[in-house]
C-alpha cells in the first residue's frame, strides 16, 4: 500500500512539475516579449522626444533671429535694442544668447566657453548643435547664424535635457507598472492553460491507477485458486491420477489467468478510449455459470458455499468481456467478505422483462 501511495505521489509531483514548468515558460516568454517591446518603445520615445527638443531649440533660435532682425530695422544697429529684444523674448525652459559674427556675446554679456565656441562655429558654418554633460545635468544647444540689414549675428538657444529624461522616465515607469500587472495576469492565465494542458496526463494517470487496481483485483482470484490447488496436492502423497487431476486443475486456472490478463488489456484500452464496448446478444446465465465455475475453488478454500437459487435463460445485449469481468468481481467480493462456513447465493432470472 505504501509503495502504491509513493508511486501515486511521485506521479502527482511529476504532473505538478510539468504544470509549473509550462507556467514558467508562458510567463518567461511573455516577459521576454515585454522586455523587447519596452526596449523598442524606450528607444522610439527617446528619439521622438529628443527630436521634439531639437525642434523646440530650432524654433527658439528662429524666433530670436526674427525678433532681433525686426528690432535692428527699427533702431538701426542699436545693441541696446537687441538686448531689449532678448530680454523681452521669454521662451519657457530655454536660455537665449545673442552673439556677433566674431563670437562676442551681445546678450547676455557673459557666456560659458563651450557656448562661445559653438557660436563661433555657427558663424562660420551656419548652424551648430552641441551638448555638454555633467554629473547632474546635460545641456543641449543650437546656434544659428542670421543676417540683418547691416551685419551677421548668431542666435543661440540652450535647454536642460533633464526635461527630456523626466518625460521618458515617467513613461517608462508607467510601462513597467503595466508590464508587471500583465506578467501577473499572464502567469495566472498560464497556470490555467497548464492545468488544461496536463488534464490528459492526469486522466491517463487515473486510468493507469484504475487499471492497476483492477489488475490486482482480477489476478488475485485465479492466483489464489492456483495456490489452493497446489497446497491441496502437496498436503500428502497421492497417486498418479490425483496428481494428474491437480495438474489439470492448475493448467485450467493458468489458461483462465491468461484470459484474464487479455481481458485486463481490453479493459485498459476501453478505459483509454481505444476500444468501445462491443455489444451483442448474449445469455447472462451462461456467463454467470462460467464465472461460478472459476470461483468455486476460492470458495472451497474459505469454506464458503456457492448456492444457485434460480437460473433462468436470460438474454441480454452487452459486451461479453466486460460483463464477465463484472460478475467475477461481484463473486470475488462476496466470497472475500463472507464468514468461513457462510453462503453466497446466486440468482439469474428475468423480472419485468429485465435481467436480475
Amino acid at each position: 500500500m505504501a509503495s502504491r501511495q509513493d508511486t501515486h505521489g511521485a506521479a502527482d509531483r511529476a504532473v505538478t512539475r510539468v504544470r509549473t514548468r509550462l507556467t514558467l515558460w508562458y510567463a518567461g516568454t511573455f516577459t521576454v516579449i515585454l522586455l523587447l517591446l519596452g526596449a523598442a518603445l524606450f528607444v522610439a520615445v527617446r528619439r521622438q522626444i529628443s527630436q521634439e527638443l531639437d525642434d523646440s531649440l530650432t524654433a527658439a533660435t528662429l524666433e530670436l533671429a526674427h525678433v532681433a532682425s525686426s528690432r535692428e530695422v527699427q533702431h538701426e544697429k542699436n545693441d541696446s535694442a537687441l538686448i531689449d529684444a532678448v530680454d523681452e523674448l521669454r521662451i519657457p525652459q530655454r536660455t537665449l544668447y545673442l552673439f556677433d559674427a566674431k563670437g562676442n556675446p551681445i546678450m547676455p554679456v557673459v557666456a560659458d566657453p563651450w557656448i562661445h565656441l559653438s557660436a563661433v562655429a555657427a558663424a562660420k558654418q551656419g548652424v551648430m548643435s552641441a551638448w555638454r554633460g555633467s554629473d547632474d545635468r546635460t545641456l543641449r544647444l543650437e546656434a544659428r547664424r542670421f543676417r540683418t540689414q547691416g551685419r551677421t549675428l548668431v542666435a543661440v538657444a540652450v535647454a536642460d535635457q533633464v526635461e527630456l529624461e523626466d518625460r521618458y522616465a515617467d513613461l517608462i515607469g508607467a510601462f513597467a507598472a503595466m508590464a508587471m500587472i500583465a506578467i501577473v495576469l499572464v502567469a495566472a492565465g498560464g497556470w490555467l492553460l497548464a492545468r488544461q494542458s496536463t488534464a490528459p496526463i492526469e486522466a491517463n494517470l487515473s486510468n493507469m491507477r484504475r487499471f492497476m487496481a483492477d489488475a490486482a483485483h482480477q489476478l488475485k482470484t485465479p492466483i489464489a485458486i492456483l495456490r489452493t490447488n497446489a497446497d491441496v496436492a502437496l498436503q500428502r502423497t497421492r497417486d498418479a491420477d490425483e496428481y494428474r487431476s491437480a495438474l489439470e486443475s492448475v493448467e485450467a486456472e493458468s489458461r483462465r489467468l491468461g484470459v484474464i490478463v487479455d481481458r485486463l488489456l481490453v479493459l485498459a484500452r476501453a478505459d483509454a478510449g481505444a476500444r468501445s464496448p462491443e455489444k451483442k446478444p448474449l445469455y447472462l446465465d451462461d456467463i454467470a455459470s462460467d464465472c461460478i465455475g472459476a470461483a468455486r475453488k476460492l470458495a472451497e478454500r474459505k469454506r464458503v458455499v456457492i448456492s444457485v437459487d434460480a437460473f433462468e435463460e436470460t438474454p441480454v445485449h452487452a459486451d461479453q468481456t466486460l460483463l464477465h469481468e463484472l460478475i467475477v468481481i461481484l463473486l470475488d467480493n462476496a466470497i472475500k467478505f463472507s464468514r468461513p462456513g457462510g453462503k453466497v447465493s446466486i440468482r439469474v432470472e428475468m423480472q419485468h422483462a429485465r435481467p436480475t
